[in-house]
């Protein structure tokens, strides 16, 4: 594979145990060994989502869950591969891990999941003996049987199936939960790869989408993220799947007293979009006052009626994630992408005239093969122009088995370094400026964790114009609010994307 090494497994994040933890106890848990689990997560949220459902798995299975190396007696690794660095870091904890193991600190057997097996398949066998086991993204449902045959250990007799159909499994932490609604991506742009690592889209069928959200409504959850790879065209390959596919047959949908009710058999899947799901999914989360969060839509995704959704439901944020990668229309085209700065500014100006009090997020790339001086540039002043809040900044990665691999003019790693440093100079002092404009505002934050290390054990959260661990964060002083609570705070002052407030 010959993939460079040069992250820092400094980065990893490994998931723990939490007092919210909600899994129901397994019918044959004493017949089981109480073998021990650590999970290491590495990438993005939907990697995240994806432990969660493993993890939950595993417990319900006897399993328990291990906090370090040390005390467990295996490793189950979710990689990202998304980008080269994203790799090369995965396989540096990989290889870190086996090395403690060789030397003796720890005997622990590793299984990698996710994206790099999914991505590089048979070949990770000879190029990473350290691993015991590999588990692609679409096969991580059957993580008890491989663990446990790692393990050398019977197989649960405990049968889950019915309860992946009807009800959602997953474990709780913190007060924002993630929920995919969707999988893989037909876009196929020329410089990613995700198509190939996780497959067509799918959408996810609502009802179990309403079943997670009600657990973790249910857990004490406080915000809702919906997330994939494109969430604006959810349901969209509905009318192809057919009814059976889109419900299961033990569905509970069409109950009126169910949080959210429709007849399975009609047709009526052929008018469910993301607008829809935003409807029906702040139903449930209204009793709880909980909020809801869309990240991941797509330009074209922006339809009247989920702008309108957005605008009337009050459960819904007015906090719009569109990705861009870039504004100038030859380049767009070249990326396998629609658009034009001129259709993206009006999309813009048609948000914020319908939604005044909207967030906006973005994301752009430089260094795409061919992109000049002069197209760099574009991006910059587009930024400028339309002062988003938060810009996620990228420098383009020529990506094995990708369009964009095999194009000539290839920009050198010297040029995208100068240009992905100037456009994020342009989004840090955009972002900073952002985030001022809220001082002097009053405004519900909800308590995230306490900052066990300042003295006076300060609370920290986020507010509505903040999507968690990325956009900063709100810190309260003087208060004992708990993590979950959700507190009023005049924001007071502002440090870069953070800010700092007072309870009122």
């Amino acid at each position: 594979m010959n993939t460079p090494i040069d992250a820092s497994p400094s980065k990893v994040s490994s998931t723990t145990a939490s007092p919210k933890d909600t899994v129901a106890e397994p019918s044959n848990a004493s017949k089981q060994p109480k073998a021990s689990c650590l999970f290491v997560t590495l990438g993005c949220a939907k990697n995240q989502v994806d432990t969660d459902r493993m993890r939950a798995l595993l417990l319900k299975s006897g399993f328990e869950e291990s906090r370090d190396a040390s005390s467990a007696d295996v490793v189950i690794i979710n990689t990202c591969s998304f980008l080269e660095s994203a790799t090369s870091e995965s396989i540096e904890v990989t290889l870190d891990l086996a090395q403690k193991r060789t030397s003796g600190i720890t005997k622990l057997p590793i299984i990698m999941c996710g994206c790099v097996p999914s991505r590089y398949g048979a070949a990770l066998d000879k190029e990473l003996p350290e691993v015991s086991a590999f588990v692609k993204a679409t096969d991580e449902d059957s993580i008890v049987g491989i663990v446990s045959d790692v393990l050398g250990i019977e197989h649960p007799t405990f049968s889950f199936s019915q309860e992946l159909s009807a009800r959602a499994l997953r474990t709780i932490e913190g007060t924002s939960a993630f929920v995919k609604i969707s999988e893989g991506c037909d876009r196929y742009c020329a410089f990613c790869a995700i198509p190939f690592i996780r497959g067509h889209y799918a959408s996810r069928c609502p009802e179990e989408i309403f079943s997670e959200i009600t657990m973790l409504m249910e857990g004490g959850v406080k915000e809702i993220i919906l997330i994939g790879q494109d969430t604006g065209i959810w349901g969209e390959d509905f009318s192809s799947r057919g009814a059976a596919s889109v419900l299961h047959k033990d569905s509970d949908l069409h109950d009126p007293s169910s949080a959210s009710s429709f007849d399975k058999n009609s047709t009526q899947h052929e008018s469910m979009n993301l607008a829809w799901l935003l409807r029906e999914v702040a139903r449930i989360v209204r009793p709880y006052k909980a909020w809801i969060r869309v990240l991941y839509l797509q330009p074209e995704g922006m339809t009247e009626d989920l702008i309108a959704t957005i605008r009337d439901t009050p459960e819904v944020l007015p906090y719009i994630d569109i990705p861009i990668q870039h504004c100038n229309e030859r380049l767009l085209k070249k990326m396998g992408r629609s658009g034009s700065a001129s259709q993206l500014h009006k999309l813009f100006a048609h948000l914020r005239h319908e939604i005044p009090q909207m967030v906006l997020r973005t994301t752009g790339m430089v260094g795409f093969p061919t992109e000049t001086d002069e197209e760099a540039a574009e991006l910059v002043d587009f930024f400028k122009q339309e002062e988003f809040d938060y810009m996620s900044v990228f420098s383009y990665s020529q990506e094995l088995g990708t369009t964009a691999a095999k194009m000539r003019g290839q920009i050198s790693a010297e040029t995208k370094i100068e240009r992905t440093q100037t456009l994020r100079d342009t989004a840090e002092e955009l972002g900073f400026a952002a985030t001022a404009k809220h001082v002097g505002e009053v405004v519900d934050v909800i308590i995230d964790s306490i900052d066990m290390d300042s003295p006076d054990k300060e609370r920290i959260g986020h507010a509505w114009f903040q999507a968690p661990d990325c956009d900063g964060c709100v810190h309260i002083l003087d208060t004992d609010a708990n993590p979950g609570d959700v507190v009023r705070v005049k924001l007071k002052e502002a440090y870069c994307y953070e800010l700092v407030g007072e309870l009122v």
